[in-house]
Order: structure tokens, then sequence, then C-alpha cells
């Protein structure tokens, strides 16, 4: 079966500005995957270009097996852009039906209904978006990308405007579509957010993919500390295997032991390491 998304020497130039200078990437399918990089790091531009609305310079992106862009992937994509503006007139019930026809989606009401409880907004379907909140908004975004049961979903930026407990909902959200197997591949400049759901992170900083992985992996350890009588003590080459040995040695060398802390670089220090390594 075809990756759900798959980029492949993907490149975008605007005169002479380079946005994408030859990036693979893939997302399987049921794979919730989180792209992340600085701006102007040529992440948004990656998501436009797999969502067919602008054309490589070079390289191929495909959805599902078709080319960007072209009738069998628009079938298989749902999209939510980063700066998206729904007719504040129009109800939420309004909206997915408009966007069930643009999809060619003969789910009724039935799907609405679904998509509607799925966002957590079904008592407000005959609300005006003029008077949602920017959380319920969004949530009403996911709702219409969801439209036509999609499998892949690009979502730029969805929690990027959001306090912390309309995050929280949207990550509520992005769980229930990984449990759904919806493969997902999700913008965004939040490192907890992708760190707490994403199977695996891709960086990007300009234009190349810098760093990629499962989280657990690119975090990598960072030595042992140990609390003494003495002070701190640290073996920054030490494993978590290592420590029971360590503390051992230290005991019978005559030290007192207060504490013990297996170090772990965290995703900010990965990040920020490929981010500032890249552009030094």
């Amino acid at each position: 079966m075809a990756p759900a998304l798959a980029v492949r020497g993907l490149s975008k130039r605007y005169g002479r500005v380079t946005a994408l200078a030859g990036v693979d990437l893939e997302v399987a399918e049921g794979e919730l995957v989180g792209l992340l990089g600085p701006n102007g790091a040529g992440k948004s531009t990656l998501v436009k270009i797999a969502a067919g609305l602008v054309r490589p310079s070079g390289g191929s992106a495909e959805i599902c097996g078709a080319p960007a862009g072209s009738a069998h992937a628009r079938e298989a994509l749902g999209y939510l852009a980063e700066l998206f503006r729904f007719p504040g007139w129009v109800s939420a019930d309004e909206l997915l039906v408009f966007h069930q026809r643009l999809a060619g989606s003969d789910g009724g009401e039935a799907e609405r209904t679904e998509l509607l409880e799925l966002v957590g907004l079904r008592e407000a379907r005959a609300r005006r978006i003029e008077t949602m909140s920017k959380g319920m908004q969004q949530r009403l975004g996911i709702a219409q990308a969801l439209v036509g049961r999609p499998r892949m979903l690009l979502l730029d930026e969805p929690t990027s405007a959001l306090d912390p407990v309309g995050r929280r909902v949207v990550r509520g959200l992005l769980e229930e579509l990984r449990r759904r197997g919806v493969s997902v591949l999700l913008n965004t400049h939040l490192l907890s957010e992708v760190e707490r759901v994403c199977d695996r992170i891709a960086i990007v900083n300009h234009g190349r993919l810098v760093r990629e992985g499962r989280p657990q992996d690119l975090e990598r350890g960072g030595g042992v500390e140990v609390e003494t009588q003495d002070g701190l003590k640290r073996f920054p080459d030490a494993t978590r295997e290592d420590a029971p040995r360590l503390v051992a040695e230290l005991v019978a060398a005559g030290a007192e032991i207060y504490g013990v802390r297996v170090v772990r670089d965290t995703l900010e220090d990965v990040y920020l390491e490929a981010v500032e390594g890249e552009s030094s």
C-alpha cells in the first residue's frame, strides 16, 4: 500500500529565494507526523504543495499514490489552512453542507452529526460562525477537513492561536483521529504538542530536512548526575544502566549519596541543536 503522503526530492523556489531544497518525507497509513521548524523554514510551503495549492519547482509529492493536486489526491485529502476564514453568517451545519458538496460526499446529515460530535460542537450546529470563539472555529475547521472521510489530513498550525485549554481539546482530537486510522501531517511550532501526540517528528530548516525520527529516539542520553556530600558529580558519558555501578563505586569510596538523576536531552534541546547547527 502506498504511503498516505510521499514527498521525494521536493524543491520550491520563489525567484532567488529557495523555500524547499530537496525534501524527502513520508507519512504512513494511520501515522501522525509533526512538522517542526522556525518561521521561514519551508513547512507551510511543503504543506501547500501536498495540498495541491502550490506547484513544486522540482521533485514530487503524492497523496495515497496519486500526484498532489490530482482528482484522486483531492479525494483522499483533508486540509485546514493556517489562516482559514469561514463566512461568519453561516451556521456550523451549513458550512459542513457546503463542504460536503465541494467534496462530493454523500454522507448527509449523519456525517455532519458525527463530525460535530467528534469536535464537540453538536450543540452548536445551528450557531453562526461569527458568534463562535477561536477555539470553536478551529474545531469546526478540523470537522470540515474530515468531510468525506479523507485518509490523509494536512493541518497547518491548528493550535497557534489557541489558549492552553483549546490546545488540549485539539490534542484530544488528534489522538482520536489516530485511533481511527487517519494519517496526519501536523505543521506546528509548538514542541509540547508534537511531543505529546506525534508518532514521528520531522525538523525542517532552510528548506531542508535536518532531523527525523520518533520523539523517544531523538531524545538522547545526557549522562548521570549523583549528588553526594561533596556536591554534584557528573558522568556525561554514562547511561541509565551505569547508574547502579557508579553509585556502588562511590559508596565503596566512602561517599554519602543523596540523589541520582539520569539526564536526557529534551526534544527542545534536540530541536535547538538541529536548527542552530544548520544555521551556523
